[in-house]
């Protein structure tokens, strides 16, 4: 498993979700409190965030674990965004470790991460030239691909990713597909396998697999949901 964050809202940097908070990504990546499979995500770490000056997101991936890069503090302190999206990495079982198989994944404007597993095998169906278009061999980059193809054809963010998990699910129905992705103005993410918290501030809203800290406010997304932040607006829908 994996865990990962994000944040719509006032521009913040990076480092609100990795470092700052008292159980930010860089804890959950050595010590995560929910996590319900694997005792640490040391296999890679990337985060993306969104530049005026740019038409895509920026994107920065490493296959070290996310303590061991030390040029990562500064990094995040001065990458600041009004839209982040961060994650560390416990690869699957006989997936590649390499800085391809990492997330984000991004196409155009979209990035995303995924917390979970799932079959090749069930993504196959979703669309017949996957193994080309996925960056990686890996079974997330392969969901990536399945997401931003719909994306490609007219989806909203939040209608891929509940498309691509609910045909994937059915098929592998041990699969566990928490997808968290966003597009610079909204945030989307499912619940289908594994946790997701999010909590609204004064100036934004956070969203990610286990609460960053002990604060109050943290609200847990069901089972089988998909979540939409745009805005301050939050809604929770099932699959």
């Amino acid at each position: 498993m994996c865990r990962h964050a994000a944040w719509l809202g006032a521009a913040r940097p990076l480092t609100s979700l990795i470092h700052e908070p008292e159980h930010g990504l860089l804890k959950q990546s050595y010590a995560p409190r929910r996590q319900r499979q694997g005792l640490i995500n040391a296999d890679g770490y990337g985060m993306g965030w969104y530049d005026q000056a740019r038409a895509e997101p920026v994107r920065y991936r490493r296959t070290v674990p996310m303590w061991a890069d030390a040029n990562l503090s500064a990094l995040a302190q001065v990458a600041r965004s009004t839209c982040l999206l961060a994650a560390v990495r416990s690869a699957t079982v006989g997936m590649p470790i390499e800085e391809s198989a990492t997330a984000p994944f991004t196409d155009r404007g979209w990035l995303l991460s995924h917390n979970g597993r799932v079959t090749r095998d069930a993504l196959r169906g979703l669309a017949g030239d996957l193994a080309d278009r996925a960056e990686s061999a890996c079974d997330a980059a392969w969901l990536a691909a399945a997401v931003f193809l719909r994306g490609r054809a007219g989806a909203a963010l939040g209608e891929a990713l509940a498309e691509v998990v609910a045909a994937a699910g059915e098929k592998d129905p041990a699969a566990r597909l928490n997808l968290l992705a966003c597009d610079g103005a909204s945030i989307a993410a499912t619940v289908w396998g594994d946790t997701l918290f999010h909590r609204r501030l004064d100036d934004g809203v956070l969203v990610a697999s286990e609460p960053l800290d002990d604060l109050p406010g943290w609200q847990a997304v069901p089972e089988r949901s998909l979540l939409t932040v745009t805005g301050d607006a939050v809604s929770v829908q099932p699959i």
